[in-house]
């Protein structure tokens, strides 16, 4: 089946963080790891979620920061420190009253294959290891922290109708 006939389907987003959100490289700083995120990422974020789809991050880092982050984004759903992703994947689903196959789900690293492979629909960044590669059925074709999150999300909302941003009528000339 082809993956475009699975976003008709997709009710909720669950993305890794580093090497997903991030190009996965981390800035060790007094104690905390310091994490560039793409800020057109983070619009589609906040967009989905104004148009009602959950959405779960899980990742095994630790920092606050990340929490803070995506909850000025509006997501409330943010597993970290996860050792056992595929635990927090379940129990997210069951938080939503979702079933498996609703989700479509990011990672780009050994750790995300479980909760990938058991998604509605396994996605990855364009740089992720050989073996998320192997079991997803979308690749983007943007890396990790250059707006692969964006792609996932603007593609299903598109295709769901729900993409419908303000246009102005007023540009203003330069």
């Amino acid at each position: 089946m082809n993956y475009k006939t699975k976003l008709h389907n997709i009710k909720a987003f669950v993305f890794d963080v580093d090497g997903v959100f991030t190009d996965g490289m981390v800035l060790a700083s007094g104690g905390d790891f310091l994490r560039m995120h793409n800020a057109k990422d983070g619009y589609a974020v906040r967009y989905a979620v104004t148009q009602g789809y959950p959405i779960g991050i899980i990742t095994g880092g630790a920092s606050e920061s990340i929490r803070e982050r995506f909850n000025m984004l509006g997501v409330t759903d943010v597993y970290l420190s996860s050792r056992n992703k595929i635990k927090d994947f379940e129990d997210f689903c069951r938080k939503h009253r979702l079933q498996p196959h609703e989700v479509l789900c990011m990672g780009d690293d050994i750790p995300d294959v479980e909760i990938l492979a058991q998604s509605g629909l396994p996605t990855c960044p364009a740089d992720a290891v050989p073996e998320v590669k192997a079991i997803c059925e979308y690749i983007s074709d943007k890396s990790g922290g250059m707006t692969c999150v964006r792609d996932v999300i603007e593609q299903t909302l598109k295709l769901q109708g729900k993409w419908n941003l303000p246009c102005s009528t007023n540009q203003a000339s330069s």
